[in-house]
């Protein structure tokens, strides 16, 4: 006999989780290739800190929300220039707040277009490629669903 399932977008919460890992995860490659092109270490240490979830994980949700609302009604590379506004903006705030407490784990003071070392223009072009795949991630994501046991199979199984 065939099992009945209802199947439900993932929540907001699992989604947030998803991007979280997804930044965590770009965040400790990048830095690894940085590293790699710096130093010239094969050893491909990546690094980041645990801020980095929820810096992630928030970013990424809010561009989902403007991903939603833009697909339509601009293309592609307006809505990655409109995304790395945001991202600049986003890790603009989380650093300033971050710094309140001394607990901003970067610091781009050292680079040629640094503002208050919390930003920087020579990231653009890394944000930007960053909103590309943010962009795919999201539409993958929303894609995703969870199946749920229907209650009569599941009392049947109790």
């Amino acid at each position: 006999m065939a099992e009945c399932v209802s199947v439900t977008q993932l929540g907001m919460f699992s989604r947030w989780y998803l991007y979280a890992l997804h930044g965590y995860l770009c965040e400790v490659l990048f830095t690894a290739a940085w590293n790699f092109s710096q130093q010239g270490s094969w050893k491909l240490q990546g690094n980041t800190s645990v801020w980095a979830l929820f810096i992630y994980g928030t970013c990424i949700l809010i561009l989902e929300g403007m991903y939603c609302r833009l697909r339509n009604r601009c293309p592609l590379l307006v809505r990655c220039l409109i995304y790395t506004a945001w991202i600049f903006a986003w890790e603009f705030s989380t650093g300033v707040v971050l710094s309140m407490f001394n607990a901003c784990p970067w610091d781009y003071s050292g680079f040629r277009g640094s503002y208050k070392g919390l930003i920087t223009l020579e990231y653009a072009a890394p944000w930007f490629f960053a909103s590309l795949i943010a962009e795919l991630v999201i539409k993958n994501t929303l894609r995703l669903r969870m199946d749920h046991p229907s209650s009569s199979s599941a009392t049947k199984n109790a």
